[in-house]
C-alpha cells in the first residue's frame, strides 16, 4: 500500500514541449508543469533538459513534504520498454538513448521508459474513457496515427517495441505518399496533417483539419468531399482494428477528436457498415485531454514499482 503523501515524478516529452507532473498512486495531479524540449538542439541537449526537470519535480516534492517513489517517463517513437530505451524518434532526434538508466542514476529512483501513445492509452484505458471496459483500443489522431491496445490494464508492446502503428495500415494502395516511405498509410490520408494538407492541394488555399470540419459543417462541397474521405479512410483502419483485436471499446484522441459529433457520427456509420461478423466496438472520444501522457507515464513507472517490491 502506499500512503497520501507519495507521488510519481511523470513526464511526457513531445517535440515542441515536455508535459510534467507529480501524480498520486490513484492518479491524481497535485503539480504540473510545462517546458520547452526545443528539439532543435539536438538530442543530448534534450535529454539534459529531461533529466534536470525530473530532479527539480523531485526536489519539489520533496520540498512539499512529500515522497517521490518512481519516475514514469513518455517519448515518441519507437521505444524498448523493457531495456528501457528511446531506440528511435524523428520528432527528437533520440537514436538508442538509454533513458531510463540515466533518470535512475540521477534520480535514484526506480524508473519506466514508455511510447507516448502506449502510456496515453494506458491511462484512457485505466483511469478515462476506457475505463472498465477490460479491452480499449486507443487512437491517437493528430500530426500522425498511432495506437495502443490495452487488455485489463496493460499495453502491448510488441517484439520490437513497435505495437500500435495502426497509422501504417495500408488503406489507400494509390494514396498519397506516408512518411514512411510507402504511399497509401492511414495516417498519410487520415492524419489531422493529411487532412489540411489534401484541402490544400485541391483548392489552393491552406487550411488546418479544425476547419476544413468547420467549412464540411457549414456545407462547403470542397471540404465535405475531403472530410468524407478522410472518414470512410480511417473506419477502414479501425475495422481491422477491430478484425485484429476485438476489443470492447475504442478511444479516440489527438487532435481530429476535437471534432466531435462532425467525426464520430459519420465514422460510427461508416464502421458499422464495414462489420460484419465482428461485434460492433463502443466509439468514444478520450476523456483525458493532453494529461493523459504524464497519468500514463506515471501508471507504468507504478507497475514497475509494484514488479521490482515482489
Amino acid at each position: 500500500m502506499t500512503s497520501g503523501d507519495e507521488v510519481v515524478v511523470a513526464l511526457d516529452v513531445g517535440g515542441t514541449e515536455m508535459k510534467c507532473a507529480l501524480v498520486r498512486p490513484d492518479g491524481a495531479t497535485v503539480h504540473a508543469e510545462r517546458h520547452a524540449t526545443d528539439a532543435a538542439r539536438g538530442p543530448e541537449a534534450v535529454v539534459g533538459t529531461i533529466l534536470d526537470v525530473a530532479e527539480g519535480l523531485a526536489g519539489k516534492a520533496r520540498a512539499d513534504g512529500r515522497t517521490p517513489v518512481a519516475c514514469g517517463i513518455a517519448v515518441p517513437g519507437v521505444v524498448d520498454e523493457a531495456r528501457g530505451v528511446a531506440v528511435w524518434s524523428a520528432n527528437v532526434g533520440f537514436r538508442d538513448v538509454p533513458l531510463r538508466d540515466l533518470a535512475r542514476e540521477r534520480l535514484g529512483l526506480p524508473t519506466a521508459l514508455g511510447h507516448d501513445v502506449r502510456v496515453g492509452g494506458l491511462a484512457e484505458a485505466r483511469l478515462g474513457a476506457g475505463r472498465d471496459a477490460g479491452h480499449v483500443l486507443f487512437v491517437a489522431i493528430g500530426t500522425g496515427i498511432a495506437a495502443a491496445h490495452v487488455v485489463d490494464g496493460s499495453a502491448a508492446v510488441g517484439a520490437h517495441g513497435a505495437a500500435g502503428e495502426i497509422g501504417h495500415i495500408l488503406v489507400r494502395p494509390d494514396g498519397p505518399p506516408c512518411g514512411c516511405g510507402r504511399p497509401g498509410c492511414l495516417e498519410a490520408v487520415a492524419s489531422a496533417s493529411a487532412i489540411g494538407r489534401r484541402y490544400a492541394e485541391l483548392s489552393g488555399a491552406p487550411a488546418t483539419a479544425a476547419e476544413v470540419a468547420d467549412r464540411a459543417a457549414a456545407g462547403e462541397p470542397l471540404a465535405g468531399r475531403v472530410w468524407r474521405e478522410a472518414v470512410e479512410a480511417l473506419a477502414d483502419g479501425l475495422a481491422t482494428g477491430q478484425a485484429l483485436f476485438d476489443v470492447a471499446t475504442i478511444v479516440i484522441g489527438g487532435g481530429l477528436a476535437q471534432a466531435g459529433p462532425r467525426l464520430f457520427e459519420p465514422l460510427r456509420t461508416a464502421l458499422r457498415e464495414r462489420l460484419t461478423f465482428h461485434r460492433e466496438p463502443g466509439l468514444v472520444a478520450a476523456a483525458l485531454g493532453d494529461e493523459a501522457g504524464c497519468l500514463g507515464a506515471a501508471l507504468l513507472a507504478l507497475d514497475t514499482l509494484a514488479k521490482e517490491s515482489r
